[in-house]
Formats: structure tokens, sequence, C-alpha cells
């Protein structure tokens, strides 16, 4: 009788490799852990801090009421004694008198006794004081409003969670129980499908070469086809800056409480070391993220437009070229590049290595200058090679040819943007 589950595959010696299902039902509840914990902890810092501070400062009713008396409230904990200021005021609603405690809707208790003592100096027994109530529980009363900004910050450690956990499940179900080529077979096809799911040619006559419907669906403006840009600047920055708000916001909880126990004389070296490298990591991206806006922002968008499509070898196309911005140009080039990419797995890592193997100067200017609202503009001619490489892309390789547009700006970071096109096999075999 055939067994729907292996422990084991196949046998090496003496050694056994490990059951590719089992892994992937580890991988599975490893990170369903890392979003169950992640929504709980949202939900919960959601449900106690975040709500009653957004309903204190748009639900709660303001009020008049009197100072009675004031504490500073003690607990002991396991590193120490903790403090929170507390005063009692007294108030009417409705006729009925109430004396509660209270400060902050949340009002957390904290190690730096000084700076609690401190809060008690704000009003002083007897005062005639403003605080708001909740109309729903009268008994419910802060004497200050506002956002607390460390919550907000805290928010990111369960939102992280959340994104590695569903992202992690997501990629598992898609790639559940397919081999390493049906994956791959599976993302070939994802690429080469516009839109609305139809694929980019009417047939496919070359199994091997990719369809790019993408090039030839956007008309040009001098020429036939206008270049769809590899990366869009736009998106470029936005991963960037994502990336940055969610490195930071960690290391600046960390932060936090590696400079709070150095001021209230309770240092923790071990976190303090362990966060320097993370600090120059946060301060990296910072400076990445500030040079993709200046190149974004700064920069003008570049677009190139080309007489037709696919290209074959030995044929002969125009390339328009416009470059926008104001901008003092060192050198503006424009260039024809081949490259092949190799995909290949080394232990449990999938790298992928880019070796240049051709490459065409199209058109180079240097030392002039775009002036705003006036794009630079020009044309050039485009040989493709009468034996170049078709274009080509299957499992773990590839050859792909790319129109990239360089530019050293004076006083301003470099830039360096790709257009794909597509080369077709010179004969009308099928590619292989």
């Amino acid at each position: 009788m055939a067994r729907t589950f292996r422990w084991y595959q196949k046998k090496r010696g003496n050694r056994r490799t490990g059951s590719r299902t089992l892994g992937s039902i580890g991988e599975a509840l490893f990170f369903a852990f890392f979003l169950f914990i992640g929504g709980i902890v949202l939900t919960v810092m959601i449900s106690t801090l975040v709500i009653p501070e957004w309903q204190v400062n748009h639900e709660f009713v303001e009020h008049n009421c009197k100072v009675i008396g004031r504490r500073l409230d003690e607990k002991e904990d396991k590193g120490g004694m903790l403090y929170r200021p507390e005063f009692q005021i007294e108030y009417t609603v409705n006729g009925v008198v109430y004396r509660p405690w209270t400060y902050t809707i949340s009002n957390p208790y904290s190690s730096g006794k000084e700076s609690q003592q401190a809060i008690l100096t704000k009003f002083s027994v007897g005062d005639a004081v403003t605080c708001w109530f909740n109309p729903l529980n009268p008994a419910q009363v802060v004497l200050v409003r506002g956002y607390s900004w460390w919550v907000y910050l805290v928010l990111f450690v369960p939102v992280a969670f959340i994104v590695i956990g569903a992202g992690g499940l997501i990629y598992l179900l898609l790639h559940w129980g397919k081999s390493a080529e049906r994956r791959s077979a599976m993302t070939q096809r994802a690429q080469e499908r516009d839109l609305f799911g139809t694929n980019g040619a009417a047939e496919h006559e070359y199994p091997n070469v990719p369809q790019r419907s993408d090039i030839t669906n956007s008309p040009g403006t001098k020429l036939r086809y206008r270049l769809p840009i590899d990366t869009s600047p736009g998106w470029a920055l936005f991963g960037t800056l994502l990336g940055c708000i969610i490195w930071n916001g960690l290391v600046t909880i960390m932060v936090y409480f590696a400079v709070h126990g150095h001021l209230t004389g309770k240092p923790d070296w071990i976190l303090t070391v362990f966060s320097i490298p993370f600090v120059l990591g946060g301060l990296f991206l910072i400076v990445y993220f500030l040079r993709q806006l200046l190149v974004t922002a700064g920069i003008g968008p570049t677009l190139l437009e080309i007489s037709d499509h696919p290209l074959h070898p030995g044929g002969e196309y125009q390339v328009f070229l416009s470059q926008s911005g104001n901008l003092n140009i060192n050198s503006l080039s424009l260039s024809l590049v081949c490259q092949e990419k190799a995909t290949y797995r080394q232990g449990t890592n999938t790298r992928t290595e880019l070796h240049p193997v051709y490459r065409q100067d199209l058109f180079r200017r240097d030392n002039f200058e775009i002036p705003p609202g006036l794009p630079f503009e020009t044309n050039c001619l485009l040989t493709v090679p009468p034996g170049a490489m078709h274009s080509f892309k299957s499992g773990h390789n590839a050859i792909d040819w790319t129109l990239v547009v360089e530019g050293d700006i004076a006083n301003w970071p470099d830039f360096k943007r790709a257009f794909s096109v597509i080369i077709y096999p010179a004969n009308g075999r099928t590619a292989s």
C-alpha cells in the first residue's frame, strides 16, 4: 500500500535525506507561530493602548474637578521598584460625586523615581483643574489627554511578526507540493502573462524565449513602441522607505530601553553593545533612502522608444532617448548590454550570479546642461550583432538583453536605468 506521507526520502550511504513534506510542515508551523503571536500581541496592544487613547481624545467629555490628593504609587518588580504618579480628584456628574485616583489613561509604571516625582508638582492639592471623563462610565477619568509616541513605535514589533508570518505562509501555500522545476515553470508562465491573463503573443513560437507583451502595448510618440523601465524609481523608493521605517522603528525601541537604563543608573551593557550594529544598519538605510530620494525627485524621467520589437540578429533599429530634469550632465550614455544569469543552490541557499557577455555603446555625450521644462532628446541607431544569442529563459539560466541609460550628474548621485528588449533567434527553429 502506498504511503501518503514519508518521513525520509532517498538514502545516501549512511545518511538519509529529510522529507520535503515534513520540512514544509515545519516551515508552515514556524511562520504560523509568527503570525499567531503577532496577531495576538497586536490585538492586545490595540485594545488596551491605542483604542483607549483614541477614546480619551475623541469621546471623553471635558469637565471641572478639584485635586484633593496626590501620591507616588510604588510596586516591586524583578528589576527593582517601579513608580507612577496619581492624583485624587473630586467632581460631580448627574448628582453623583466621584473621587477616583487617576492621571493618564494608561499611566504606566516607570523605574525613574525622580521623573515621576516631578510630575506630582504639576498639580497641588486644592487646585481647580480640567479633567475628561467617559460619558458611558463617569468613574473613568483622566487629567491629561494626548498620544504616547512609544505606543506606536512598539506596534512595529507585532506588525513585523505578522508580515513575516503571513508572507512565509503565502509563499509556502503557492509552492506546496511542487518540484523546483514546476515552481520555475509557474514563475515563467506568470511573467509571460499580461494584466488580463492572456499570453503576450497569439502563439508561443519559442518556448524558452521570454514573451514581453508589455513592451509592445505602449505606443511611442516619436517611434513605434515605448519601452517600459525594468524597475520603477517610485516603487524602489517606496520599498526602501518601508524597509527603513520598519528597521529603524525596531532599532528605536532597542535604543530607548538601552538609554533609559543608563539614565536611571541601571545600564544594560549587553543590550547597549547588541544595539550598535543595528543602529549602524539603520543609519545606512537612512543614507541610502536619502540618496534614492535625491535620484527619484531630482532626476527627471528617462524615456526610451524603439522603431520595432522584438529584435532580430543583424537588424537595425532606431532608438529615441529623452531625459528630463534641471541637470548639469557630466556624461549621459546609452548602451546595449547582454548578460548571462545563472541560478543555483548552494547548500540550503539559492544564489544568482550575473555575468556581462556583451556591451555596445550606442550614444554618449559629455558636459552639457538640461534646462527645466525642456528635456534632452536624441536619436541613435541600434544594430543587433548578426551572431547575437537570442533572449533565453529557463528554470536556472537566462540570457537578458537590455538598453541601459547611465548618467553622471554634477553634484548629484549618478543614476542607471535599464529597459529590457527581446531578441528572437536568427532562424525559424524552436529555441532550446
